[in-house]
């Protein structure tokens, strides 16, 4: 079962996807999880299936689209990583407060960049008791420097520098090619570009002023908060668009329990879809049965 939702944040309305198990009682209240996309915050590019296979398993989960991206309300195509924070956060609540929902047992689930929102959000907000952060990022200015060379990195962050300062003075800013700044291998812009293809809410042009709210936003910094709730990390050895030290780095900084699994043979986008999604949810729904107590 599958409806469309909506909820607020920030004054801006946010839309929304609710996915229920078919085999639930009416009295019977399940974990409910939050879903968080990636750097494009639009829900309906890789998240419908992950969304269908954990209400599958039993979950009822919640897609949407951040402030400004797809059909929610807000400042178009900013990437505000506090921004999607306070989003996930009332997503959590709206969550929360459905019938079909036990708020004693929520979870968060992120991939890509939407790994690194959810790994921030279960740290500053206690609800959260379990969270699978799938390529996630830890560190954004070790993340955008890692897939470049360093001529290249020095020239992303000086025509950041120029856009930020154009900003404050002019309040406009740079527009550029989604690729500028979210520079990427041969395969992950391939198979990037196919799935982006059919849907024109998925913009091609983003703002430069994604670079420096990048490299300001860090989920390492506070990943040891989400302790003594469980945290599980996977990559692949094959991402060479979010390398796997990103998600390396944030499980050695986490406390217990925690758990990193590292796939084999997968590039970015192809940890999003089968066989290797096949693996990625196995390893969600084994997590989330343990931590969040259901099966």
């Amino acid at each position: 079962m599958e409806r469309a939702v909506s909820f607020y944040s920030g004054g801006c309305r946010l839309s929304g996807d609710l996915y229920l198990p078919d085999n639930r009682s009416a009295e019977e209240r399940r974990p409910g999880v939050v879903l968080c996309c990636g750097y494009t915050g639009v829900k309906d590019l890789y998240l419908n299936d992950m969304a269908r296979r954990l209400s599958a398993g039993g979950i009822v989960a919640l897609t949407f689209d951040y402030k400004g991206w797809g059909q929610s309300e807000g400042p178009r195509l900013r990437l505000a990583p506090y921004g999607r924070v306070e989003d996930t956060q009332a997503a959590l609540s709206f969550l929360s407060e459905q019938p079909e929902v036990d708020a004693n047992r929520l979870g968060l689930y992120g991939i890509s960049y939407g790994g690194s929102t959810a790994v921030f959000t279960a740290a500053i907000d206690r609800r959260v008791r379990a969270v699978v952060s799938v390529t996630g990022v830890g560190n954004g200015e070790r993340w955008l420097r890692g897939v470049r060379r360093p001529w290249e990195y020095r020239e992303l962050m000086e025509r950041a520098y120029r856009d930020r300062v154009r900003q404050a003075i002019t309040g406009e800013g740079e527009m550029v090619d989604r690729g500028y700044v979210l520079m990427m291998d041969p395969q992950s812009a391939e198979i990037s570009a196919r799935a982006r293809a059919s849907r024109p809410s998925a913009s091609n042009e983003v703002p430069l002023e994604m670079a420096h709210e990048t490299i300001g936003f860090n989920p390492e910094w506070v990943v040891d908060r989400i302790s003594p709730r469980a945290v599980l990390f996977i990559t692949s050895d094959r991402d060479e668009l979010v390398l796997p030290e990103e998600s390396e780095a944030m499980f050695a900084r986490a406390g217990e329990p925690k758990k990193l699994v590292v796939l084999r043979g997968y590039g970015h986008y192809e940890v999003f879809t089968p066989p290797a999604l096949d693996e990625v949810m196995a390893e969600t729904l084994g997590w989330y049965r343990k931590y969040l107590a259901f099966g």
